[in-house]
């Protein structure tokens, strides 16, 4: 008999990703099955296992993609079949979320299972609009209600009379109710006046934050075609948001910014995007491979002692060689009378961070800047190893070697497109999801074009940042326009640049 499984009911947060509890992503990354909801952020999955089977259960307006009895069938299927499964559940799984429901089911079946609540939209949404739910001096009562009952009851199970008489309501799922909503409450005695907020897509970079009093919010809300997922708030705290609204002032909120270098290289990129408010899309040009022989590298490694310098100029570039070095029955001790150069402090804070003093950061972080900080090195009569892309411009080797240099060149990786899907892209530009596609690397807008056709247009409103002249000089070359470029060429100067540019 198959040993039972085990059941996480989730609580994801409200959109954010960055509010998933730290139980919660621990719970993702040991199922084998994860069965998630509309409001799920999908980056969420990235916490998953690379084996574990993913089942979209979206329920969006009166389009269900699984019907809730489904669910429940499946959670029990999967289970009983000795699969750990997470349940992902926007918001808190036990405030309007059914996860009660679900949690009977389970124990009725003899299923073990456990709750991991989560931040819940009730909460989380209002604070990223700047709208505190208690305040002293304002309210010391609030109530957290439903605007869409189960349809087949006969009668409301809300007391608007009560209601009426809490300082902060905050309805889930009220647009479609919210003139019923209004009106009950100000016939039973709730102040016309009283503030009240819709918040749509709350805590996401597509948050959209109307404001109005309980009398015009459900007018306001019509002729500004307001629509689900939405929270409605009423109370005197609304009043605060003008003063407390730190979201949506942002540099960057609500500003798609594409990024077309590899996902896994580009968390750091992506969290300082976050950080300014902007809609992080995913679309990699690129993948970064081993070369198709390690023999280059290899002869280089059995003479290091023969080196003066190694110079790296990438991430990719550091990664790879130390992968092989230690393959290779390797380590840094091999390292301990070569002088270290890197194009820039990102890589240099890589080798940093291992241990590894770097000896020589040019000023101006692109191949030219290099050479030019080696005219301070008497470099005559040296070997220099450079371990890069197969593909690179020659202007190192060529620039060192008139200084009296020898410098071998070695390929410790190659760029290949994605293969990613240009409709992917597409689709998002056409819905007016994307403000800026960025590119990081010359690679990563050669294969942009492979990507998406020599002949694709670009929206005029689609703008175009690249990390430095290099990169601006390829973005030219395939025809297109660069419309952003930072004077420090990293990623924090890209980010920097982004921010400038929308501010103007």
């Amino acid at each position: 008999m198959t040993e039972r499984g085990k059941v996480y009911i989730i609580g994801a947060g409200p959109g954010d990703p960055g509010l998933i509890t730290v139980k919660g992503a621990q719970g993702i990354a040991r199922a084998d099955v994860i069965i998630y909801d509309h409001l799920v952020s999908e980056e969420l999955l990235s916490y998953a296992r690379q084996d574990a089977r993913l089942i979209y259960a979206g329920k969006k307006g009166g389009d269900h993609t699984l019907p809730q009895d489904e669910i429940n069938r499946l959670l029990v299927a999967e289970a009983q079949e000795g699969h750990t499964v997470a349940r992902l559940k926007g918001g808190d799984p036990f405030i309007f979320g059914r996860g009660g429901e679900e949690a009977e089911t389970l124990a009725a079946a003899g299923i073990p299972f456990e709750i991991i609540p989560g931040v819940t939209a009730a909460v989380a949404v209002p604070a990223y609009a700047g709208i505190p739910l208690t305040h002293r001096g304002m309210t010391s009562t609030l109530a957290f209600v439903t605007g869409h009952e189960d349809p087949t009851k006969e009668k409301s199970d809300i007391d608007w009379q009560a209601l009426a008489g809490i300082g902060t309501l905050v309805f889930f799922m009220g647009v479609k109710n919210l003139p019923s909503i209004a009106t009950c409450l100000i016939a039973h005695g709730k102040d016309p006046q009283t503030p009240a907020a819709l918040i749509r897509w709350g805590t996401t970079a597509d948050q959209e934050t109307l404001t109005g009093v309980l009398a015009d919010i459900a007018d306001k809300a019509a002729s500004q075609g307001f629509t689900p997922p939405s929270l409605l708030v009423v109370g005197p705290v609304v009043g605060l948001r003008e003063t407390l609204n730190w979201f949506e002032s942002r540099p960057l909120f609500g500003k798609g910014v594409a990024i077309t270098r590899p996902e896994a290289q580009a968390e750091s990129f992506a969290a300082l995007l976050h950080e300014q408010g902007a809609r992080v899309i995913h679309f990699p040009t690129i993948q970064i491979v081993p070369p198709e022989t390690w023999t280059a590298l290899d002869e280089a490694l059995e003479r290091l002692a023969d080196y003066a310098w190694i110079i790296f100029t990438s991430a990719n570039g550091v990664r790879f060689f130390f992968q092989r070095l230690q393959e290779q029955g390797r380590d840094v001790r091999e390292l301990k009378n070569i002088r270290i150069c890197t194009i820039g402090p990102a890589t240099a804070g890589i080798l940093a961070a291992t241990g590894i003093k770097v000896d020589l950061v040019p000023e101006e972080y692109i191949s030219e800047g290099i050479v030019k900080a080696f005219q301070g090195q008497d470099i005559r009569g040296t070997r220099i190893l450079l371990p890069r892309a197969e593909t690179a411009r020659d202007v190192i080797p060529a620039g060192l070697e008139k200084m009296g240099a020898r410098v071998d060149v070695v390929t410790v990786y190659r760029t290949i497109s994605s293969g990613r899907r240009p409709e992917e892209l597409d689709r998002l530009i056409k819905d007016g999801k994307v403000d800026v596609i960025t590119f990081t690397s010359p690679s990563t807008i050669t294969c942009f074009i492979e990507i998406m056709g020599r002949d694709y247009a670009l929206p005029p409103k689609v703008k175009i940042a690249a990390i430095g002249p290099i990169t601006a000089a390829a973005v030219n070359k395939a025809g297109l326009k660069v419309d952003i470029m930072q004077e420090t060429y990293t990623i924090e100067g890209l980010v920097a640049g982004l921010q400038d540019f929308f501010a103007r």
